[in-house]
């Protein structure tokens, strides 16, 4: 069973690396496309919008299909158009390239989620989706920096190491894990949008939802355009960028290990509070510090708060309704990479436009306090479940 859940791990730092390659890389793919500041964030961009639409309809849809094929459809559609971001000769090629790379992930990543509870036994399950969500951490610790040291001999090299290693990773679960094929379901044609009716009818879910975009909007669009004002205020080279987000990327890890504990220790009201008021103020200061040593402490402080924040968010949205917690996630996905998104085409306004990355900084901060307040007077953390309003939502 060992081998499913380091399987896993490996597909979720795969994805979780290629989703955050851009940042480092987009002083020096700027330069070379020849691209203006104002929408160079779009490459970052183009990646999470194939995530986030077709997220909304990868889940339920693959619920039909046999869970192995779809994610080695999925690892061969990412190990060829993340190659190709490699042959990219223009911004729109990348752009195109990178979208089609992230619909390959909304296909691949669900099924990861869904086959965990299929391949292991139930003592295992808990533990197996804590070692497939420490994947995703880990690829900003480690997976990251490596690819900014790997795009050191060329910008090339870290998409052609990545799909390489995704073709090889398709090819493993091709001989390694078994077939996971659907269970009979009633539902039809029209069983995709009743799942998410209880959701949409829900004013405790709107609220939910909406705290969360607010939530990856705000830090989506500081991490956007965070290598880019470091390159420019400290003049420091894409390798030693890579070497500051690998103390961003431990952040999250490490805040990601603690979460628990903390909210098993003061509760998760107190926990979500007492963060979201010291990450604003930190977004607002961060621009200010004067030295990279600091910038680097400080943020890696930013990173290690929502390290612990994003389970608490995600175990709110989840419990909204047991029943549909698949649906859920998918939507929490989408949710994400939309908000990813939007924030890297704000963040290269912002940064243009309206003062540099301290403008990028309040903005942040003002996004993490609507999505405080969102999450409390919308009552996100009351334990009472959303009502099944439809007999076909599951």
């Amino acid at each position: 069973m060992r081998k499913f859940a380091v399987l896993f791990f490996c597909i979720m730092f795969l994805i979780g690396t290629d989703t955050f390659l851009i940042s480092p890389l987009l002083p020096t793919l700027q330069k070379e496309f020849g691209v203006s500041t104002d929408i160079a964030g779009w490459m970052i961009g183009a990646y999470t919008l194939g995530s986030a639409i077709f997220a909304l309809i990868a889940g339920p849809l693959s619920d039909g299909w046999n869970r192995k094929t779809v994610m080695i459809g999925g690892l061969l559609g990412f190990a060829v158009s993340t190659m190709l971001c490699g042959f990219a000769d223009s911004f729109w090629t990348m752009c195109v390239f990178r979208f089609l790379a992230g619909i390959s992930a909304a296909f691949t990543a669900p099924q990861v989620w869904a086959s965990i509870p299929a391949v292991m036994p139930p003592a295992r399950i808990g533990k197996t989706m804590g070692l497939a969500f420490s994947g995703l951490a880990a690829s900003q610790a480690l997976g990251v920096p490596i690819g900014s040291w790997l795009a050191v001999a060329r910008w090339s090299v870290p998409f052609w190491t990545i799909g390489g290693i995704a073709l090889v990773m398709a090819f493993t679960v091709m001989y390694l894990l078994p077939d996971i094929k659907p269970a009979a379901q009633p539902g039809g044609k029209g069983s995709i949008l009743s799942r998410y009716l209880p959701l949409i009818t829900s004013g405790r879910a709107r609220s939910g939802f909406l705290a969360y975009l607010l939530l990856h909007l705000g830090s989506g669009t500081s991490f956007a355009f965070i290598g880019k004002w470091i390159a420019d205020q400290f003049a420091y080279p894409v390798s030693q960028i890579g070497t500051v987000m690998m103390f961003l990327g431990l952040g999250t890890f490490a805040g990601s290990l603690i979460s628990a504990a903390i909210t098993q220790k003061i509760g998760r009201i107190p926990a979500w509070m007492s963060g979201m008021l010291l990450l604003s103020g930190l977004y607002i200061g961060g621009p200010h510090l004067p030295g990279i040593t600091s910038v680097t402490a400080a943020y890696f402080i930013i990173f290690a708060i929502l390290g612990v924040l994003f389970p608490i968010a995600m175990e709110a949205l989840t419990s909204l309704n047991a029943s549909i917690r698949g649906t859920i996630s998918s939507l929490a996905n989408s949710t994400m990479n939309a908000a990813n998104t939007l924030g890297a085409w704000i963040a290269g306004i912002l940064y243009v436009q309206l003062g540099g990355y301290a403008s990028i900084g309040i903005f942040s901060a003002i996004c993490l306090i609507l999505s405080l307040v969102m999450f409390l007077a919308g009552g996100v953390f009351a334990k009472k479940p959303v009502e099944v309003q439809t007999p076909a939502a599951r």
